[in-house]
């Protein structure tokens, strides 16, 4: 419970972020602000200000003021509010990963219970793909498809993707995991197909449609429900990582990961700008992966008491 109220509280303040950026901070958080400045404390103060550390040359960033309405979380090297930032970057991290994870699990249950049911040619030709896709480390193959697909666009016949979208990220880490989900899904339908209730349905004569409907899904659901969760904070991180390293989210968009890279420069300085973000990463992900636990706790009762011995 305490896993979930700390994802809705998450995804509340960031779906806010248009209302903290120009209701109440007035900041743009996409534009540069080199010159700007600010009223704190019945002082007016700049952005950027003079480096006091080591030489004292260049300009650095100012601090957090611990003030909601101005630079709660201090600027950036651009002068950008990493506080309204952070919110921003929040809306598209968790866009992408629940997008993508959705986008996973659906291909992965499609292709789990078509191989898993039909056997056959069907089970190989599934299993042979999700083979090729699985022998392929997860960020090598998606670091190269992201350094093909993101910076270019994708384009097949009335299909066009303008290089930069959301799209891409979504769907190039929705495919990479499709293998880790629908080949669990596959041995849970193998093994649902022996049981005595599918044997009879089968002798009754039931269409295969009906008997993977009212059958085989409904006895799968419970894996495929432990399964979402849990897909949402891998995908999320693979997208932070893409980000990071610039193959993921694109200007003017932003994510927690390329607000990472942008404090990688100011991490001894202005440390906050890359810390909120890492932060952010880690408790979405961590209060993710205790959700599937408890689903997993919830639907499966005797797996906690496995799990212990």
């Amino acid at each position: 419970m305490g896993a979930l109220l700390v994802l809705i509280f998450v995804a509340v303040i960031c779906l806010c972020a248009p209302l903290y950026a120009n209701d109440w901070a007035h900041v743009n958080a996409f534009s540069s602000n080199i010159n700007g400045r600010f009223f704190i404390d019945g002082h007016w103060r700049s952005l950027l200000q003079a480096n006091t550390q080591g030489l004292g040359l260049g300009v650095s960033p100012v601090g957090p003021t611990w003030h909601l309405n101005n630079y709660f979380l201090g600027a950036d090297s651009q002068g950008r509010d990493v506080f309204a930032r952070l919110l921003y970057g929040g809306r598209d991290s968790l866009l992408i990963g629940t997008t993508s994870a959705l986008i996973c699990v659906l291909l992965a249950t499609i292709s789990g219970l078509a191989a898993g049911y039909f056997g056959g040619v069907i089970d190989w030709l599934v299993s042979r793909l999700l083979d090729i896709t699985w022998a392929f480390p997860v960020y090598l193959l998606a670091i190269s498809l992201s350094v093909i697909l993101v910076t270019s666009g994708f384009s097949v016949g009335p299909v066009h993707i303008q290089a930069g979208s959301l799209l891409l990220p979504i769907i190039i880490i929705a495919l990479i995991y499709v293998p880790y989900v629908a080949r669990p899904l596959r041995g849970i339908v193998m093994t649902l197909k022996e049981r005595e209730f599918i044997q009879a349905a089968i002798g009754s004569g039931a269409s295969d449609w009906r008997i993977l409907r009212k059958e085989i899904l409904p006895n799968v659901a419970p894996s495929i429900i432990v399964f979402f969760p849990l897909m949402v904070a891998f995908n999320m991180l693979t997208e932070s990582a893409l980000s990071f390293l610039g193959v993921g989210v694109q200007p003017p968009n932003a994510s927690w990961g390329t607000i990472i890279n942008d404090g990688l420069d100011l991490l001894y300085s202005r440390p906050w700008v890359a810390m909120a973000p890492g932060l952010m990463i880690v408790i979405t992900a961590g209060a993710l992966n205790l959700l599937g636990d408890g689903f997993r706790d919830a639907f499966d009762p005797k797996a906690k008491l496995r799990g212990s011995i």
